[in-house]
């Protein structure tokens, strides 16, 4: 095969879910304009140490799925998609926290192409939204202190 048709797993990742959000923001701009608040975490990928020492710092976790649509239906309070292409897995730090977000009443879900996560989207996107409850506001915080 030649060197320019060879792609490295990671690359057809990025292209699946590229062509993912691309058919979120523009083909399903009309149907479900809530379609554009899926957004990605970009938890992954090679840094330097510096700056994957700083990213740790703030915040950064294991296992954090790839992308987010935080929007609550079908009684689930919002949706987790990890993009993988074959043969990958999930990291068992990507296994430990589907099952966190399953047990924590959000639906999560391994998805190996834009396809597949588009027809997972979709259906979520059909359910009916689950009522807003909201038990206490929190407390205003004062925009003066340091």
């Amino acid at each position: 095969m030649p060197a320019r048709l060879k792609r490295p797993r990671q690359e057809l990742e990025h292209r699946e879910q590229t062509h993912l959000i691309q058919w979120a923001d523009t083909v399903m701009a009309d149907l479900h304009p809530n379609a554009g608040k899926l957004f990605a975490i970009p938890n992954g990928g090679h840094r330097n140490k510096h700056v994957a020492l700083k990213l740790k710092e703030e915040g950064v976790r294991a296992g954090v799925l790839d992308l987010f649509f935080p929007e609550a239906r079908g009684g689930y309070f919002g949706l987790w998609i990890e993009m993988k292409v074959r043969p990958n897995k999930p990291s068992p730090e990507q296994l430990a926290r589907i099952r966190q977000h399953l047990d924590d009443g959000y639906y999560a879900a391994v998805c190996y192409s834009h396809g597949q996560a588009q027809t997972l989207l979709l259906w979520y996107l059909e359910l009916a939204p689950t009522p807003q409850r909201v038990a206490a506001m929190p407390p205003v915080l004062n925009e003066t202190a340091p």
